[in-house]
């Protein structure tokens, strides 16, 4: 099933509550970046990424609510889900950092689960290991979607935060395993900003 590009309305103001959320989370990002080392992390646009959910949501641009972060990091876009009345998932596969997302969720009183592991499925490990080498993506750790009861094409909506050299595989891993309807929303650093697309069947052949 191709992706094809999802048209998004006008962002609107952000509420005080979230720019409250967004500032505690990159204080605690500094702190913990200047402790701990862990190099594979690093901060998305969340108020982009907020603008981006919240639209999808105003607008009725998805089948339904559930949003799952692949590579949540500090949760601070999966917490932005839950604020937005997202059920809100999180997989990540650095124990520290799910302790933290925990930490900042619960602080905010944010309904939001995080498991550690990698969201790469089990059925999808061989192949993401034949395509190549890649810097940080990788297929180890725990089941996470056994851990949260779910699977990928249960999921609504799905966020990532690509590395360049995992765009491919991560646009392909949707597309291959997300439900029909489902949107996933990636952040691209280098100038692109977001990619909204939506997984849509085929038409078929007369």
């Amino acid at each position: 099933m191709p992706l094809t590009a999802v048209d998004l309305p006008d962002p609107r103001p952000v509420p005080q509550a979230v720019k409250k959320f967004v500032a505690e989370a990159d204080l605690r990002i500094e702190r913990f970046q200047m402790k701990s080392r862990c190099p594979a992390f690093v901060p998305s646009d969340y108020a982009g990424a907020y603008a981006v959910l919240r639209g999808l949501a105003d607008a009725s641009l998805i089948r339904g609510n559930r949003f799952c972060e692949w590579g949540s990091g500090f949760g601070v876009v999966t917490g932005l889900a839950a604020m937005l009345d997202y059920e809100a998932y999180g997989i990540e596969v650095e124990p520290d950092l799910v302790t933290q997302a925990q930490l900042l969720a619960e602080d905010f009183g944010l309904s939001a689960e995080f498991a550690r592991g990698s969201f790469v499925p089990r059925a999808a490990e061989s192949n993401v290991c034949a395509a190549g080498e890649y810097a940080w993506l990788t297929t180890d750790g725990d089941d996470s979607y056994e851990e949260l009861g779910l699977e990928i094409d249960d999921m609504d909506v799905i966020y990532a935060y690509p590395w360049p050299d995992e765009e491919d595989v991560t646009a392909k891993l949707f597309e291959r395993y997300a439900g029909a309807g489902a949107v996933l929303v990636t952040y691209h650093s280098a100038g692109e900003g977001f990619r909204v697309r939506r997984k849509v069947e085929r038409k078929k052949k007369r």
